[in-house]
C-alpha cells in the first residue's frame, strides 16, 4: 500500500488544521492506521491510531480531548482534525498502516509497515 500524506500548514496557537492520508489499494480497510509525528531533535511519536472498522480509536495523553482520527474507507482515506494547536504540537506529521490482523492496534512504529511521507506542521505562538 501507498501512503500520500497532506493537509499541513502553519497556524497560529488555538487554530485548527485537518491531515489526510490516502491510500491505494483495495485492501485498505483491513489496515490498522495511524499517525505519528517527529520534531526536530526527537523521536517519533505515537498520537492517534483506528482499528480496521473505525470503530475504536486511541489517543496519545497529550492531543487527546484536541485531536480527533476518522477514516473513510469507501475513500481510503485516514484523517486527523487537530483543534486547539499548541506550538509543541508542531512537527512532521507521518500517516501509517498496519496490514496485520491484531487483537490489538499499536501505538508504537514497530507495529506499521508502511509509512507516508510526512506533512509540516507548524504552530506559531
Amino acid at each position: 500500500v501507498q501512503l500520500q500524506a497532506s493537509g499541513g500548514g502553519l497556524v497560529q496557537a488555538g487554530g485548527s488544521l485537518r491531515l489526510s492520508c490516502a491510500a491505494s489499494g483495495r485492501t485498505f480497510g483491513t489496515y490498522t492506521m495511524g499517525w505519528f509525528r517527529q520534531a526536530p531533535g526527537m523521536e517519533r511519536e505515537f498520537v492517534a491510531a483506528t482499528s480496521r472498522s473505525g470503530g475504536s480509536t486511541y489517543y496519545a495523553d497529550s492531543v487527546k480531548g484536541r485531536f480527533t482520527i476518522s477514516r473513510d474507507i469507501a475513500k481510503n482515506t485516514v484523517n486527523l482534525q487537530m483543534n486547539s494547536l499548541k506550538p509543541e504540537d508542531t512537527a512532521v506529521y507521518y500517516c501509517a498502516a498496519d496490514r496485520w490482523s491484531r487483537t490489538v492496534v499499536g501505538t508504537t512504529a514497530d507495529f506499521y509497515q508502511y509509512w507516508g511521507q510526512g506533512t509540516l506542521v507548524t504552530v506559531s505562538s
